[in-house]
């Protein structure tokens, strides 16, 4: 059972505290009220820190997709959708999963807290896990270029998130061309360029497939809701290293 289960199953109690505190709590604190009923004044046991930190990730990712999309002005039909084909296409989350993502949209939409707010707590809980910094850039790119386009206010606010990660301009330019029609999409895949060497590449491939591996990066804080988001990055990665391989002749 993913995290998001043990919550609405009252198993489990969050806590995390913060701007993401104060959206999860406007999702789910009358859930609890009636869930819990005034007999069980303890509430349920508190969440482990791999709870907190999946927690996070899922509280956090649509919370800033939310900021992203009235980023430009009114949040239109079009950008609700990309997030419900994120939500079904890259994520394959089940009806109540999206429900309850699409409710941490809406009510991030008009909250108070701010895009660079959620991005600093999301860099106090993962600042040690480079990997989930850069999959939460991904999605940003994902969901806003899911239109073919990126508009001046998006980008910008996917650097204040790069800079709060503190990722260099180099380094979210290679994020970004994952989702440009670029020769190069397969080196900026593997964070490499055509100048490097093919032992550079060779090194920078083992050390993503290290990181990137699903099993692993599971233990680090991703959603079981994420699950399949994390494969699918694995696979672009072998992808983009067998293409290299075969284009340079890399043994």
């Amino acid at each position: 059972m993913g995290v998001l289960g043990k919550i609405v199953g009252g198993t489990i109690g969050f806590a995390i505290g913060g701007p993401l505190g104060a959206i999860a709590g406007a999702v789910f604190g009358h859930a609890f009220d009636v869930n819990n009923g005034a007999e069980q004044i303890e509430g349920p046991p508190s969440m482990s820190a791999t709870d907190t930190a999946q927690f996070t990730f899922f509280v956090a990712t649509f919370s800033m997709l939310a900021k992203l999309a009235k980023a430009d002005g009114p949040v239109t039909a079009e950008e609700i959708d990309s997030v419900e084909r994120f939500m079904v296409n890259d994520l394959n989350l089940d009806p109540e999963s999206r429900r309850i993502g699409m409710n941490i949209f809406h009510t991030a939409l008009n909250a108070p807290e701010s895009f660079g707010d959620f991005a600093r707590q999301f860099y106090r809980q993962f600042h040690n896990r480079p990997q989930m910094l850069d999959l939460l850039l991904d999605i940003l790119f994902r969901v806003a270029l899911a239109d073919g386009r990126i508009t001046p206010s998006e980008e910008h606010l996917v650097k204040e998130a790069a800079a709060i990660f503190r990722f260099s301009p180099e380094q979210l330019q290679r994020i970004k061309a994952r989702y440009q029609r670029a020769v190069d999409r397969y080196y900026a895949i593997l964070g490499v360029t055509p100048q490097d060497s093919d032992e550079e590449i060779k090194r920078q491939y083992r050390r993503k497939v290290s990181e990137f591996h699903p099993d692993k990066i599971a233990g680090k804080g991703l959603p079981e809701e994420f699950t399949r988001f994390a494969e699918e990055k694995f696979r672009e990665i072998q992808e983009a290293y067998d293409a290299i391989r075969s284009e340079r002749g890399i043994k």
